[in-house]
């Protein structure tokens, strides 16, 4: 499923319109059936729970497109029944286009209309259609927009959003003040990016996504499209095998060896659960390296992997491990993981520089292995590596690669991982609520697996060891990103159920894997 930013939906409006030739009338006609029929879907559901319902719903109307949209959705919610009082956000002589065409037709057909927030009565209103703003709106609301808004919200009644909802940026997911909280939104032809990105995801309610006729050759494929991350996506898209069958001749060998440099005296328990979760998604061999004063200490904590301990002073940590040791142990391995639980040190950056260059296989950058890229003040001369190279940062480690407030990332997650990956020729995957896939090339992908019981010590060193056993099974690293993101967060959705909801340990949803 593709997601869209404003500028590339403007660019398939256009191309729909003037290239092949659909009347714009005709789009509008659709999305406006659209969302008449969400309308019905949300008042047969309020229905079903025993909700006093009115058969009357409040079209708010702005003066774009999306007012010509709540115009067409009055009509057929007329024609089924349903009356539609019409508030316009402006006289309504100053609609153009196909919505003065739409607003015409209103008026003919005698709906009940005003101007302006002034006397709205919730009671009246099973619910009400925000069509007040659209893709193309920045900033925050003013004037009577914002005074319809206010009105709508302070309602508490149920709402069905037009495309996204008034006052969410619809790039950034920004939720400007005063902002529609929908009950219910209607994306029109595809999702937007701000729809699955925080706050405006909460902001958005239940996202449905429905063609209008716009045609997927529409698309501007010159530059990479984001996509959602869906079983369909990971098999259509990406061409992952999603449900993991193995042959029937095969042996440990055919499934990969990743090596894991996790784990101080400290954290131990990082690179354990890292290991723990590769040798849960099925690579063929783990080797857990370790510093040696606390390999002994390990032993038969996880049977199944091999321990590696390196040369340490004594200390348990990786102080006085060289980079050479863990080059040797890395010769031969399908991955390497490393970051979970390693502690910081001084000249750590060039020490993991030289793992950088040295390593013949894929690598995967967690945890303190990131703080140590994010303090090397030389990390745009590390030289690009043959093998795919994926960093994990989660939100606030994303803000220290990018010398930038976590607040900042947050504000513009996909901007944020599109930027670095591109720069830097890496994939990044930023971790979080809707955790953000990015590749060298530009393209994104959103996932939308996962819950917030997963917000706890550890889910991420379990992803990591994810992600390093695909990779190790021989998925690029594109594939193994979008896949281990989707599979870590549905295992952490099925340990939720199991549970019955709750805070979740990160061994919980290994076990789910």
């Amino acid at each position: 499923m593709y997601i869209m930013t404003s500028e590339q939906m403007r660019a398939a409006d256009r191309h729909a319109i003037e290239k092949i030739g659909i009347p714009a009338a005709s789009l509008m006609e659709n999305a406006g059936r659209a969302l008449a029929e969400e309308v019905l879907a949300l008042s047969s559901r309020l229905q079903a729970e025993g909700r006093p319902l009115t058969k009357r719903w409040l079209i708010l109307v702005g003066k774009g497109n999306n007012g010509g949209d709540g115009l067409v959705a009055a009509r057929h919610l007329q024609e089924a029944g349903i009356h539609a009082d019409l508030r316009f956000a402006c006289p309504p002589e100053e609609l153009a286009g196909d919505a003065a065409l739409q607003r015409d037709i209103a008026e003919r057909l005698g709906f009940s209309a005003a101007v302006g927030a002034e006397g709205i009565e919730g009671w009246r209103y099973e619910g009400i259609v925000d069509a007040l703003l659209g893709t193309g709106t920045k900033g925050a609301p003013r004037g009577t927009v914002a005074e319809l808004i206010q009105a709508a919200n302070e309602t508490g009644l149920p709402v069905v959003a037009a495309d996204l909802p008034s006052g969410i940026d619809a790039d950034t997911g920004a939720a400007y003040e005063p902002c529609i909280r929908a009950t219910v939104t209607v994306a029109f032809a595809w999702l937007k990016q701000g729809l699955v990105q925080h706050p405006g995801a909460e902001y958005a309610g239940h996202v449905v996504v429905r063609p209008i006729g716009i045609p997927e050759a529409s698309l501007d494929r010159s530059k990479p499209l984001a996509r959602l991350i869906t079983e369909e996506t990971l098999a259509d898209a990406l061409g992952v095998e999603v449900s993991r069958t193995r042959r029937e001749d095969t042996h440990k060998g055919t499934y990969g060896h990743v090596l894991i440099a996790a784990g101080t005296q400290r954290m131990s328990g990082a690179g354990l659960l890292a290991t723990k979760a590769a040798l849960r998604t099925g690579c063929g061999l783990a080797t857990w390296a370790m510093p040696s004063s606390l390999a002994r200490h390990l032993v038969g904590q996880l049977p199944e992997a091999m321990l590696a301990g390196v040369p340490d002073a004594g200390d348990g940590d990786w102080t006085h491990v060289s980079a050479k040791t863990l080059l040797a142990l890395a010769e031969g391995k399908d991955a390497v993981a490393m970051g979970p639980g390693l502690g910081r040190y001084a000249e750590d950056s060039q020490w993991l520089r030289a793992v950088w260059e040295g390593t013949a296989c894929p690598l995967v950058l967690d945890a303190d292995a990131l703080g140590m890229v994010a303090d090397a003040e030389d990390f745009a001369d590390w030289p690009g590596r043959e093998q795919p190279t994926l960093l994990t940062p989660h939100p606030g480690e994303m803000g220290r690669l990018l010398k930038q407030p976590t607040a900042q990332v947050q504000a513009d997650r996909i901007g944020a991982a599109r930027d670095y990956a591109v720069r830097h020729g890496v994939i990044l995957v930023l971790k979080g609520s809707r955790t953000v896939v990015a590749a060298p090339d530009g393209s994104v992908f959103v996932n939308t697996t996962g819950n917030p019981g997963m917000s706890t010590g550890g889910t991420g060193d379990a992803l990591t060891g994810v992600i390093a056993s695909l990779l190790a099974q021989g998925l690029n690293g594109v594939q193994a990103a979008c896949f281990g993101v989707w599979l870590h967060g549905r295992a952490g959705d099925i340990a939720r159920n199991e549970r019955s909801g709750g805070t979740l340990l990160a061994s919980d949803l290994i076990e789910c894997l």
